[in-house]
């Protein structure tokens, strides 16, 4: 009996090692790309995979730019990055995408004080109920309207570089996703309801509206220097669920335990997109584990795409 429960023992660790490699561990960007002389802008840098990639950047000698809300936590996450980095080339500018405004003055900050963007990675995120300063849902306004605007804003800036990218970090939470454009009108989101089911909608509708943007991004680029990629990082252990329910979260804790990495491997994909050598005939394409991923017709539909540009600038004031 104790020979039988030590082999089923062996045969469900084994099983979990293989499930766990195979789909949850990823790879590791192997680019050997310098950043000497180049800089970056990472949006919500100062925790989870943001601040393990502003790490990795600054280490390859990136003047590295913390995008961030919280003041006090960007300036302690500053003080780490130069530590683990050994840069001292790592500074906090003040952005809060639940604002158009501190969008604006980001950027015409930016503008005046810094010479040259090669790399712009949209990497916050939130899965919250709630609105915006503009009165937009507060997913819809952070996850994909406030990294629009910020981009168009940047957009002069990084074509003088040579060349530049874009990485908008996106999830596979976008295969559930969809637009519902009457819904953004009429309510200025993408989906209604706060019970955690339609926040996770929601968090999809949002995540399909980055992969959209980079598809009609990288048509829009056409024959500058820069592209453009978006990306699904991983099951990664962060903070984003932090104002979860106590409930979720500890129905949550052990699935995460079991398959979720750590910021560092949750990285890599952005490393890649943003380091690798050749891969400008991929731009507006969708990577994960550090390579193109093939994406459902919905999320290279043309049409709705473009419509989510045109209805995006005028949402935000640009049209």
């Amino acid at each position: 009996m104790v020979f039988i429960l030590l082999a089923v023992s062996g045969l469900v660790v084994c099983l979990y090692q293989c499930i766990y490699y195979a789909f949850f561990s990823g790879v590791f960007c192997k680019s050997p790309t310098r950043l000497q002389g180049k800089t970056v802008i990472i949006t919500g840098g100062n925790t989870g995979i943001g601040k393990a990639t502003a790490v990795d950047l600054a280490r390859r000698g990136a003047r590295v730019i913390l995008a961030c809300r919280n003041k006090q936590r960007a300036e302690a996450a500053v003080l780490d990055i130069k530590k683990d980095s050994g840069s001292s080339a790592v500074v906090f500018m003040q952005l809060d995408l639940a604002s158009l405004q501190s969008v604006r003055s980001f950027a015409e900050t930016f503008l005046k004080t810094e010479p040259r963007l090669d790399l712009l990675i949209n990497n916050a995120g939130v899965v919250d109920a709630g609105r915006t300063v503009d009165g937009f849902g507060l997913i819809f306004g952070v996850n994909h309207l406030g990294h629009f605007l910020l981009t168009c804003l940047l957009l002069e800036r990084l074509k003088e570089g040579d060349p530049s990218r874009v990485i908008n970090v996106s999830s596979t939470a976008h295969r559930s996703g969809q637009i519902d454009f009457d819904c953004i009108n009429t309510h200025k989101d993408l989906g209604l309801g706060d019970s955690f089911y339609r926040i996770m909608k929601t968090y999809g509708h949002s995540k399909l509206c980055n992969v959209l943007f980079t598809h009609e991004l990288a048509k829009r680029l056409q024959g500058t220097n820069v592209t453009c990629y978006s990306l699904h990082p991983g099951i990664v252990k962060t903070e984003m669920g932090r104002n979860f329910n106590p409930w979720i979260k500890a129905a949550f804790e052990p699935i995460g335990r079991l398959f979720a990495v750590d910021a560092e491997a949750g990285a890599q994909t952005t490393l890649h997109c943003a380091l690798q050598e050749s891969i400008e005939p991929l731009s507006g394409r969708y990577f994960s584990n550090c390579a193109v991923q093939e994406v459902g017709a919905k999320a290279r539909d043309d049409a709705v795409a473009k419509k989510l540009w045109e209805v995006s600038e005028r949402l935000t004031g640009l049209a």
